[in-house]
């Protein structure tokens, strides 16, 4: 039960093998564990190498797995609900002076998704950000497209070719521009803990990438 995907998490495998085991000028480390009542809690931080600059964020997540509930709390409030093929959910800023509200809803049936996500600014009482996304997920393969604001589009293509290799293919645009960026990449898995990450795009921009996972348990 509650299979179905947030609206953040469209897309979230071809965008990992994109984003995920690169870091240029920048030292980043994520941090999770969980309690014994199922409290999760999440660290993450970054510093760039050439500023000595960095931030970081702590989040906190509580479960309600009964009834599909979850409530987390970091720079936002927010609380979701989960079914079989829908889900909702809605997150406040913790500044409640002019909070920015935002909203998202998806749609999934026999492997398609289709979601919506909204912001709504108190202040000038007006939507701030209007997003639509479709796409298809099985278990080795998504497809991936949305369309924010009417003036962003964007697809990708994510294949898991077996379990040490994964593929993603990237496309965006601008309706401003006539100007596209494409772009491939692929992970591939040396271990359990470890792996070699490569990507390129039109613009001639070549990444690649090393990940290592620290655990306590084997």
């Amino acid at each position: 039960m509650y299979n179905t995907l947030t609206y953040g998490d469209l897309g979230k495998a071809a965008k990992d093998v994109f984003n995920k085991g690169y870091g240029f000028g920048m030292v980043k480390i994520d941090l999770r564990t969980e309690s014994y009542s199922g409290v999760e809690f999440s660290t993450s931080g970054h510093a760039y190498t050439d500023t000595g600059k960095g931030s970081g964020n702590v989040e906190t997540k509580y479960k309600i797995c009964n009834y599909g509930l979850t409530f987390t709390q970091s720079g936002k409030l927010k609380a979701s609900y989960k079914w079989d093929c829908f889900s909702l959910g809605i997150n406040f800023d913790i500044d409640f002076s002019e909070p920015t509200i935002y909203g998202w809803a998806v749609l999934a049936f026999e492997g398609w998704l289709a979601g919506h996500q909204m912001s709504f600014d108190t202040a000038k009482s007006k939507l701030s950000h209007n997003n639509f996304a479709l796409g298809y997920k099985a278990a080795d393969f998504q497809l991936h497209t949305q369309v924010n604001d009417d003036t962003e589009f964007g697809g990708s293509i994510y294949q898991k070719v077996n379990e040490k290799i994964e593929t993603s293919i990237n496309l965006a645009w601008m309706a401003s521009s006539t100007n596209s960026h494409f772009g491939i990449a692929a992970k591939y898995k040396l271990g359990c803990r470890t792996s070699l990450s490569a990507k390129v795009s039109n613009a001639s921009l070549i990444g690649l990438g090393y990940s290592q996972t620290l655990s306590y348990q084997e």
